[in-house]
């Protein structure tokens, strides 16, 4: 599988690209912004993007969502919980005294169990919230990896003080859903680095 992450966006958003090595087909997942890294390495791979993921909807991580879909022309997931964000993004950008560009609306929704295939590779959702309500992670059981958003990062957790947030309800999400995979697995956060199933629930100190 093709597999490329570059940090997007005024907060450094872990943006991803993936594509099927036999078909070409692609997705790609939080766009945050910084179009022209994302073209680069979907032009690179020849690939045709088939789906834009967005692992939940704060506007770090959808802000580019606009340009995304114009350029590549994919329809636009998200679970349906935190699709009323997409059209916010200007004003809670405002809020933190950055720019942003409103999303279009989602085209399908994310919802837990749900199988997304590009190619000869998978993408299964997990519903995982806590950070938002309609948060997902998205496990690729083949490649041994899962893209974890804001919900678990390298020995830490993703912040429950904003709208739709609740800890105790992340915790959960992150035992029930995350910590029932392999234990080398990789996990690759919203920001920051890597990490495994394993380190953390060895070693993150909210367990």
């Amino acid at each position: 599988m093709i597999f490329e992450h570059m940090e997007v966006g005024p907060l450094g958003v872990n943006c991803f690209v993936m594509g099927c090595t036999a078909t070409h087909e692609g997705v790609i997942v939080d766009p945050g912004g910084n179009l022209e890294l994302i073209e680069d390495a979907v032009q690179r791979h020849a690939l045709k993007i088939v789906a834009i993921i967005n692992t939940h909807g704060h506007f770090d991580h959808v802000g580019g969502n606009r340009q995304a879909v114009t350029a590549f022309a994919a329809p636009l997931m998200i679970h349906q919980d935190d699709a009323v964000m997409l059209a916010r993004v200007a004003d809670v950008a405002g809020m933190y005294g950055m720019q942003g560009e409103n999303s279009p609306p989602a085209d399908d929704y994310l919802v837990d169990g749900l199988e997304i295939t590009f190619g000869t590779n998978r993408i299964k959702v997990l519903h995982t919230p806590g950070h938002t309500l309609g948060g997902c992670c998205l496990y690729l059981a083949a490649e041994k990896i899962v893209i974890t958003g804001d919900t678990l990062f390298a020995d830490s957790i993703g912040r429950t003080d904003l709208p739709g947030g609740s800890h105790e309800q992340l915790l959960q999400s992150i035992r029930s859903k995350l910590f029932t995979l392999p234990e080398d697995v990789t996990a690759w956060p919203g920001h920051g680095p890597k990490t495994t199933i394993g380190h953390e629930k060895r070693n993150n100190p909210y367990f």
